[in-house]
């Protein structure tokens, strides 16, 4: 079964998109505070300390709160607890630190392991490059230890500017002679950078979880209930026929990492029921993918907004992912 696409929807593309509209203050405040601390103090100290940013966040952001009191209600299949609630915000506290000492090139201080890596090894030995679609789910930053592991494995990442801007930002703390390839979104040359970067054998990665403005977006069941997911990222892949892989890197506690790769789609193939048809199949299969994630690993999406809100109003939702 597919997805049904969106043609217009002023409710669900409001509420979708309030997370651009405001500023990530708990993602600034603890890259600020972490720095400080993680640099000052070493990992092990700074994670204690973070139990009182994690302790602020967690009573000072009610809107937050209660956006994340929904979602783990139904990753969870249960009410949360006060402790899942913390451990839900601990968790997006903790990856936050450890973007810090990635970005620094500190790889030996984590322990990753890998689920599907044979797929990126195949990738690279073909040369074509593909896209790499996360989530904010985790941490897309582990992928440079990959990285370094994996020389040929080269990622340019594909944003909109007030994201952009953050993450540069986020590099010329850290080290800027490792910062990613950026391309910023939204603009008529974004599509030929992408297109120059595959043909050079990179990855492109996105995060292809959140809607924008009038970008477009398809509804599918997400958890239980109808959700809007950008469809830009797979009519890109299509387009430009490439495979399509999903990644997370999933925290599992400490300094633990679980880092995953799955096929979502290979649009350089043809496909028997037209390209349309072959896009809405990647979304939905990009969101189960993602479902179950977040039902295995239920603290580590990261979105605290009202993510499901409205998104149901104006269209039958196709159940794409399990409910």
């Amino acid at each position: 079964m597919t997805a049904k696409p969106v043609e217009s929807s002023a409710g669900p593309r409001a509420s979708a998109a309030q997370w651009a509209g405001a500023p990530e203050r708990g993602s600034a405040t603890l890259v600020r505070i972490m720095i400080f601390l993680a640099l000052r103090c070493g990992r092990p100290v700074a994670q204690r300390i973070l139990h009182v940013i994690a302790a602020y966040f967690f009573a000072f952001a009610p809107s937050a709160r209660r956006s994340a009191r929904e979602y783990l209600r139904r990753a969870l299949g249960r009410e949360p607890r006060g402790v899942d609630r913390y451990r839900h915000v601990y968790a997006f506290a903790s990856t936050i630190l450890d973007r810090l000492y990635l970005v620094r090139e500190r790889y030996g201080l984590f322990e990753i392991s890998t689920e599907g890596e044979e797929l990126m090894h195949d990738t690279v030995a073909r040369g074509s490059g593909a896209f790499l679609l996360g989530a904010h789910l985790g941490s897309f930053e582990i992928m440079s230890a990959l990285g370094r592991r994996r020389p040929g494995l080269r990622v340019a990442m594909a944003m909109y500017q007030h994201n952009a801007s953050r993450i540069n930002a986020f590099f010329k703390a850290g080290n800027p002679a490792s910062a990613p390839e950026i391309i910023e979104l939204g603009h008529l040359e974004a599509m030929l950078r992408i297109r120059d970067c595959l043909d050079e054998g990179k990855f492109v990665g996105m995060l292809a979880d959140r809607t924008i403005a009038d970008a477009p977006a398809q509804i599918v069941n997400f958890l239980g209930r109808a959700a809007l997911f950008p469809s830009g990222p797979m009519r890109a892949a299509a387009a430009l026929r490439r495979p399509v892989i999903f990644m997370t890197g999933l925290y599992r506690g400490g300094n633990h990492y679980h880092v995953v790769f799955r096929q979502i789609a290979d649009f350089s193939q043809p496909a028997p029921a037209g390209r349309e048809a072959a896009v809405r199949e990647a979304i939905a299969h990009y969101v189960a993918l993602l479902e179950g994630y977040c039902r295995s690993d239920p603290y580590n999406w990261f979105n605290f907004y009202d993510f499901w809100h409205g998104a149901d109003a104006p269209a039958e939702a196709a159940p794409g992912a399990g409910a």
